[in-house]
């Protein structure tokens, strides 16, 4: 089955994102940034918050409950290359929670490595964050492309993430990595920043900025957690604003301590049709197969594969490698009166135009690693927005 080409109207809109996007010039090196020092103190207008209307976190008003496996592995993405049969197999996949943050900057170097001996036919293994951004960067590069998946947006797992600009979550072990890992981390996070920031402002926002709150009871603790996932943001603490508390009263909320935080965020929903469409509109194709050993690529026309597969890469690759971590996503009716989002006591709320998502994540990364259990849990999410509601409650609203 092939999707079709959509209509005039998306056409237009193509061209004018491609207007904006340029001709992605980044395939001849790594754009960097100079660190910015962070600012003394924050101005009054970001101890002052808008006013912040409340989330109707009512179980009733929940309409689905999603589970997304996250392909965590310790030793960080994997991007090398390997030959089987007469093909060339690009590896780009194993991101954790950092699949769509990355995926530019990590499609970037899938697709140097893929283009280098000269193909113009590549073939991309997956329909999702990856192998959506790497089959637009190979077609801007002037390769014909067809992507081959089981499923497509939306109905991949990466369909089934939260949505914001989380770089660094679950995308490895200090004590795993390879030295040079820090540096490729900060040159995919960079690039992959660059191109986000290109589809602000467009229609439906497929990518737009949020305001964030974490909300603590006692002063929140710092420093490593037990497993010794890497942490990396302070490298790219020139991109978003440093997140600061804020002075008692500040917000409505009825907590001690409040730290406030802007970053980005994608409407994965729109984001997700935004990137079929426009590659579709470049002259890709979008070919439904499985695979269900490596020996099955043999029967594809290209000589060149990218390998966008995600967790699925467990068991078409035997890479036992990969750690699933179960992601919980509740979702309740939109509010497009919320445009921020909140952690407390474990639980995250983010306000996506799609629906204002309750997430439990729990005291740090450790939650859900090594639970491959897919099936919503009812109980887990009825528990999760009642900590929200009762968080309203409190504040009286």
């Amino acid at each position: 089955m092939r999707t079709s080409v959509p209509s005039g109207a998306d056409r237009r809109a193509f061209l004018q994102r491609s207007a904006a996007l340029g001709a992605f010039g980044m395939l001849g090196g790594c754009a960097t940034v100079a660190g910015v020092p962070a600012a003394s103190a924050a101005p009054p207008s970001w101890r002052t918050p808008p006013p912040l209307a409340p989330i109707r976190a009512e179980v009733d008003r929940i309409m689905n409950i999603t589970v997304c496996l996250r392909p965590f592995r310790a030793a960080g993405p994997r991007l090398d290359a390997e030959t089987v049969g007469d093909k060339l197999v690009v590896h780009n996949y194993g991101h954790g929670g950092s699949g769509w943050s990355l995926s530019w900057g990590s499609g970037l170097i899938a697709v140097k490595t893929a283009l280098a001996g000269g193909a113009k036919d590549i073939a991309v293994i997956g329909c999702g964050a990856l192998g959506l951004t790497a089959a637009t960067l190979a077609q801007r590069a002037g390769a014909r492309v067809t992507i081959y998946a089981k499923e497509r947006m939306p109905e991949v797992r990466s369909a089934r993430a939260t949505g914001l600009w989380t770089p660094d979550s679950r995308i490895g072990l200090e004590s795993k990595v390879g030295p040079g890992f820090a540096a490729l981390w900060e040159e995919m996070a960079r690039n992959s920043f660059r191109v986000h920031q290109r589809y602000l402002g467009l229609a439906d926002a497929p990518v737009e900025w949020t305001e964030r709150y974490n909300l603590f009871d006692t002063p929140p603790e710092s420093g490593p957690d037990a497993l010794g996932f890497v942490r990396y943001g302070e490298r790219i603490r020139d991109l978003t604003p440093h997140s600061v508390e804020l002075p008692a009263g500040a917000t409505p909320f009825p907590v001690a301590h409040v730290r406030r935080a802007s970053l980005p965020m994608f409407n994965i929903t729109e984001y997700g049709h935004v990137l079929m469409t426009d590659f579709l509109i470049g002259g890709g194709r979008i070919e439904t197969m499985e695979f269900h050993t490596p020996a099955e690529l043999a029967a594809l026309p290209q000589k060149v594969v990218i390998n966008c597969t995600g967790y699925g890469a467990r068991a078409l690759w035997k890479d036992e490698s990969i750690v699933p971590v179960r992601g919980q996503l509740t979702w309740l009716i939109p509010q497009p009166e919320v445009s921020y989002g909140l952690y407390y006591r474990g639980v995250g709320t983010v306000a996506r135009r799609d629906g204002m998502i309750v997430q439990k994540t729990g005291a740090d990364d450790s939650f859900g690693l090594n639970d491959d259990n897919e099936a919503p849990d009812r109980a887990e999410a009825e528990e999760s927005v009642k900590v929200v509601a009762g968080l309203f409650a409190r504040r009286g609203a």
